[in-house]
C-alpha cells in the first residue's frame, strides 16, 4: 500500500496543493492518504479528484475579510474564520463545493489528524466522521491555538493536528502503508525550534495547561518525524517532496506572489513522484 502525507502549514499549504494537483494531471493515485490541518483538505481535493478546486483557498480567499482580517477579531472574535472555509464556501451550495460523493467513492483510505484536548493525543478521524456539508472534522484539524477557538465535535474539544502529529509517518506504516510520499511545505533540513511557539505556550497555559505542553512538543516531533522519514527514505519507502526554500513564508504570510511561486514549485516538484510509485 502507498500512502500520501500532507503536513500543511496554513497558507504555505499551497505547495502540497501544488503537488498534488499533479499527481491527478498525470494519473498518480495513492491508496492511503493522511493530512494535517490545510493538508487534510489538500488531500480531500485530491481524493475527490477536483484538480485545482485548492489553489484559490491559498491565492484568493485569503486576502477576503470574511477569511482572514482583523475585522474578524473585533466581530467574531477570531481571526481566521474557518466556518468561512469549511462550511460556506465548501458546502454543497457554496462557491468552491467539496465533491463529497466522490471524495466517499474513492476507494483511497483517508485519514484527518487533530489535536484532542481531553486525551491530549491525536485523534485520526476518517471519511466516516463526514457527511455531505458537514466537515467539522477539517475545521478541528485546522484550529490553530490563539489564532482561532478550538472546535467542538461531539462534546470533545479539538484543536490543529500539528499538536499531536505534526508529521504521521509512523501512523501512515501502522495504518499498514509500505511506502509513503511525505510532503513538506518547508525545506527538508530545516530543523525546527520550540522556541518559535514559546509565547503561544505561554499564554495557553493559562487556560489549557496540557495544550500548552503538547504545543511546546510540537517541534520535537516535527523533527522526529522528518528523521523517521529520512531513514524511511534511505530503505527505499519512503519520498520527501519539500520546497527548496520559502522565502518568507510563515503559516499566515498573505503574500500573494511567494503563494504563488510555492503552488508552482510544488507542481515541479512531484514529478518524482511518478518514479517513486511505479518503481
Amino acid at each position: 500500500m502507498i500512502g500520501v502525507i500532507d503536513v500543511g502549514g496554513g497558507l504555505r499549504g499551497a505547495y502540497g496543493a501544488g503537488v498534488l494537483d499533479w499527481c491527478l494531471d498525470h494519473n498518480i493515485h495513492f491508496d492511503y492518504g493522511i493530512g494535517v490541518s490545510a493538508g487534510s483538505a489538500n488531500i480531500a481535493s485530491y481524493g475527490a479528484g477536483q484538480v485545482r478546486r485548492n489553489y484559490p483557498f491559498y491565492i484568493d480567499y485569503p486576502f477576503r475579510k470574511e477569511f482572514m482580517s482583523l475585522k474578524n477579531i473585533k466581530d467574531k472574535h477570531t481571526f481566521l474564520d474557518l466556518d468561512y472555509v469549511y462550511r460556506e464556501l465548501s458546502n454543497s451550495t457554496g462557491e468552491n463545493p467539496l465533491d463529497y460523493k466522490a471524495l466517499c467513492a474513492n476507494p483511497m483510505m483517508f485519514k484527518i489528524v487533530a489535536y484532542n484536548c481531553d486525551t491530549g493525543k491525536a485523534t485520526y478521524f476518517d471519511k466516516t466522521d463526514m457527511s455531505q456539508d458537514q466537515y467539522d472534522i477539517f475545521l478541528a484539524s485546522s484550529a490553530l491555538p490563539i489564532v482561532t477557538a478550538p472546535v467542538i465535535i461531539n462534546g470533545t474539544r479539538y484543536y490543529d493536528g500539528g499538536l499531536a502529529d505534526p508529521v504521521p509517518v509512523e501512523k501512515a506504516l501502522a495504518d499498514g502503508c509500505d511506502k509513503v510520499v511525505l510532503i513538506l511545505t518547508k525545506p527538508r533540513d530545516v530543523i525546527r525550534d520550540a522556541a518559535v511557539d514559546k509565547g503561544t505556550v505561554a499564554v495557553m497555559r493559562r487556560s489549557d495547561p496540557l495544550a500548552a505542553d503538547n504545543l511546546a512538543e510540537r517541534a520535537a516531533r516535527y523533527n522526529v518525524g522528518v528523521s523517521m522519514a529520512k531513514a524511511l527514505e534511505k530503505e527505499g519507502r519512503c519520498l520527501i517532496v519539500a520546497p527548496e526554500e520559502i522565502g518568507t513564508m510563515t503559516t499566515l504570510s498573505k503574500d500573494k506572489e511567494q503563494i504563488f511561486l510555492l503552488y508552482h514549485r510544488g507542481y515541479s516538484d512531484a514529478e518524482k513522484i511518478e518514479q517513486f510509485v511505479k518503481g
